[in-house]
């Protein structure tokens, strides 16, 4: 008797983890930062993941991730704000490797909504100064110190080499491109010491 359930379709090598971010280019970015990783000492099952992203399995079926986010580790989460589809997956991915669970957005309105749902649970919030709404990553950042300041706030910018006046005090700032070490770096920060109230 034949199996009536129909077989599951298979991907196409165009598959994304976002509109209009493939694999491939996800794999070249990491590829981009391998020297990097290894050069910083960073752990063997991160620069495994490169080499995993940089040979995709040739028939993957890849479910939706719309907005992302994992499952954390430590009951903490992460939050990237970023409007650039390959670098906010790529800052997601790396985030993915330590204690921290990932969710993420492109603009600091979407960012404060996922705040307020989860809040005291975020631990980290990595922003970029250029977003997709009408607010920056500054003003989210300053929005962020006044409503969760025990939240650790990372700003990044490529248009900035140095850190911007108007970023909160209790803020860093780390200019792109930024390297993956100074993100888990702060990924670790933020999960192992207490974030201080700037008055």
């Amino acid at each position: 008797m034949p199996d009536p359930t129909p077989p599951r379709p298979r991907a196409a090598a165009t598959d994304t983890l976002t509109p209009g971010l493939s694999l491939d280019r996800i794999g070249q970015a990491l590829a981009s930062f391998y020297d990097d990783l290894i050069a910083e000492g960073v752990p063997e099952h991160l620069a495994g993941l490169v080499r995993q992203v940089r040979q995709p399995d040739p028939d993957p079926i890849v479910a939706p991730r719309k907005p992302a986010t994992t499952a954390p580790k430590s009951g903490r989460l992460a939050l990237v704000v970023e409007d650039d589809a390959a670098t906010r997956a790529l800052a997601e991915m790396l985030l993915e490797e330590t204690e921290l669970g990932v969710l993420g957005c492109d603009s600091a309105e979407s960012a404060l909504t996922l705040m307020r749902e989860h809040s005291g649970e975020v631990a980290l919030v990595f922003a970029d100064v250029r977003l997709a709404g009408a607010m920056d990553g500054l003003q989210l950042a300053a929005a962020i110190a006044l409503l969760w300041p025990t939240v650790r706030v990372v700003v990044t910018s490529g248009r900035r080499a140095e850190r911007p006046a108007t970023l909160s005090p209790q803020a860093v700032f780390i200019p792109k491109p930024w390297r993956p070490f100074d993100l888990l770096v702060e990924a670790e920060r933020a999960t192992t010491e207490t974030q201080p109230i700037v008055l």
